[in-house]
Formats: structure tokens, sequence, C-alpha cells
């Protein structure tokens, strides 16, 4: 019996843990491979779901809200395309499963690794030297690449541009990275301060790679050299392009599709139907401009509907020990991105004819 190769195992174990049953499920496991890297395997599927919360949360109220169905990192899953969406895509993930590596490697969870040691005692500036426990991303990155990395198994330009993403995801870590510091001296006076570096909380990670979304660069490369696949002429010219880009931005190949619209081929389910947000006191103007801004870029209408929601109130304390609560109806408004049609559907529902099949249309 021949040996397992290495890196099929690790790739196919990748497949496993990003693929099974949707784009971003990671409840089943491959439970073969390398038992070291068994090891992280917990801690890879907490930050590939963190990475898609984050990604959810930083495209709430865009034309494309990261649908699960489209998110997929294998190069095997009949979409490799190569847009700006999937630039931020590859890069949360990356990043989101180097964050939680550090973290877990930090607490001391894994074996083989804690804090960050390496300048403990050294100088850092004027009254301070390093010390306490810094965030070991060094582990992190190291494993992070192995693992996200490895579902690149091509060398053609979409490959290099998604491996370029990811490295930038990993460094969005290190670049929103701050100084913590802790005062020393007597009756609490700060006559020294010991200092070690901590990652950002991961929502900042998100609000930075947002913006580099919003910033990415589309790569103009040599289009016959391109299409050439994993050829030398594609490599070349993957090559020369790379150069003049800098591995903290993100890059792509190809225009994005229309979100606007429903694309059964390309998984895209339009905008028609979601939920948009308006006049709440707690918003900020982007926030409360969603609504209009999203209609007018989508020629659609918006369609408010009032709502019964029912919540928890009157509660009283009975001893012992228990809270026993009503349950009190309030009617609240909810705004829809509708059709012209449903729009008049809204206006004169009798006898109308405009095929409704959404579940949130009218009541």
């Amino acid at each position: 019996m021949q040996p397992l190769n290495f890196s099929a195992v690790l790739v196919l174990f990748l497949c496993c843990l990003f693929q099974l049953s949707s784009a971003w499920t990671m409840n089943n496991f491959l439970m073969t491979g390398p038992k070291a890297y068994l090891t992280y395997a917990s801690s890879v599927r907490v930050g590939a779901q963190s990475a898609i919360q984050e990604c959810k949360r930083q495209f709430a109220l865009e034309k494309w809200n990261c649908p699960e169905n489209t998110l997929s990192l294998s190069p095997h899953n009949g979409m490799r395309s190569a847009t700006r969406e999937t630039s931020f895509v590859h890069a949360i993930s990356a990043a989101g499963v180097m964050y939680t590596l550090t973290k877990n490697c930090t607490a001391g969870d894994f074996d083989s690794c804690g804090c960050d040691d390496s300048k403990i005692g050294q100088p850092g500036g004027v009254g301070w030297i390093w010390g306490g426990c810094s965030d070991n991303v060094a582990f992190g990155e190291k494993i992070s690449k192995q693992f996200v990395d490895a579902l690149e198994d091509g060398h053609d330009s979409r490959a290099a541009v998604n491996l370029h993403n990811n490295k930038a995801g990993r460094l969005a870590i290190k670049a929103t990275m701050r100084k913590a510091c802790k005062c020393h001296g007597v009756s609490g006076s700060c006559t020294i301060q010991t200092c070690w570096m901590q990652m950002a909380d991961f929502r900042e990670v998100g609000n930075y790679l947002k913006l580099k979304y919003k910033h990415a660069k589309e790569l103009e490369m040599d289009k016959k050299a391109a299409r050439a696949g994993n050829s030398a002429d594609n490599r070349d010219a993957v090559t020369h392009t790379f150069l003049i880009v800098a591995t903290t931005e993100l890059i792509y190949l190809e225009s994005s599709p229309n979100y606007c619209v429903k694309n059964q081929t390309l998984g895209l389910h339009g905008t028609e139907g979601r939920e948009c947000f308006k006049e709440d006191k707690n918003m900020s103007e982007w926030e409360k401009n969603s609504c209009r801004r999203l209609c007018n870029e989508c020629g659609l209408k918006v369609v408010k509907k009032r709502t019964e929601v029912f919540t928890s109130c009157n509660c009283k304390f009975h001893w012992c020990c228990t809270v026993k609560c009503e349950k009190c109806k309030r009617v609240v408004a909810k705004y829809f991105y509708a059709t012209e049609c449903l729009r008049a559907a809204v206006s004169k529902p009798a006898g109308h004819s405009c095929p409704i099949s959404e579940p949130w249309a009218i009541t």
C-alpha cells in the first residue's frame, strides 16, 4: 500500500470542511489526515464561521449581501469567479481562520504554542518595555496559510488572485493590531509600563477589509495569456502583473454580475423581496438611506408592510423563584424591495393578477 500524499489528504480534508451540504457548512469533517492538523480543525471551523458572520454584517445593506450559496472557497465548485466580492470572501475567510487560531494559541488551547514572548524584557520606548502576553500571530498566520491556501491547487491567474487576497486578509490582522500596556510603580504610579501587542476586535478587521474592498483594484492582464490556464504564458502574465500590486490590497479579475436581478445559474437571488430598514434613531445615515439607495440602483420600489410582533412584557417575580411575563402585541412597519407590479398589488390587492411567490408578500 502506497503512503498517503500529505497535500492530497489536506486538500480533501479542507474540501469537506468548506463544502459539505452548503458552501459554508462546517459541521462535518473528514476524520482522517495528519493528526497535527486535526488538532486545529475546530479552530478553523469557528474562524470560518466568524468570517461568514462578519461578511454578512458588512454587506447586509448592499446589493450583494454575502449569500451562503455563492461563498465556496473551493476551486472545484464550478463557479470559479474572481470578482471584487470574491476578493473580500477570500480575505475575510483567511483572516477569520488566522484570528481564531491565534486567539486559541495565545490562550494555551494548543500544546504546541502560547504567547509570543520573543520581545519580553526588551526596551520598547521611553518609559516602557515589552512584557505581558502578545498574541502569537506568527503561529496563526502559518497554520491559516497551510489550511486556506491549500484549497488553491492551480497555477492560473484566478488561483494567484485568490492566494493574493488570502494573504491580504492575513495581513489585515497584523495591520489592525494595537499595543496594550500596564502601569507599574509605587502606590499606583506609572513609573514604567510593560506593553504587549494584541489583535483588535474581529469587527475592526472586517471594517478594515471592507475599506480595502471598496478600493479593490481590477488587474489589467493580457487576456490571451490569462486564458492559457496553467501554461507558462499564464504564469508569466500573472508574475508580471503582481509586481505592481501591494500585498495589502484586494484585487480581482472580472467585473461583478448584476446583483439586482435573480440569476439561477450564478446562484444569485436578486434584491427583490429583501427587507430594508429606515427611520431608526440608532441607525447611521448610511443605514437609513439603504432603502432609497438600493431601490434607486435596482429600479425597485419600497413596499411598507405592517406586521404583528409579540414580545414579553409586564414581567413579575414570583416567590420562589420564577419570573412570569405576559405576551404583548404591537404592530411594526417593515419595508421591502418590490417591483412596480407588486407595488400595484399592495395598493389594489382585490383581483390583482400580479404573481406573488415570496412568503413576505401582501397580508
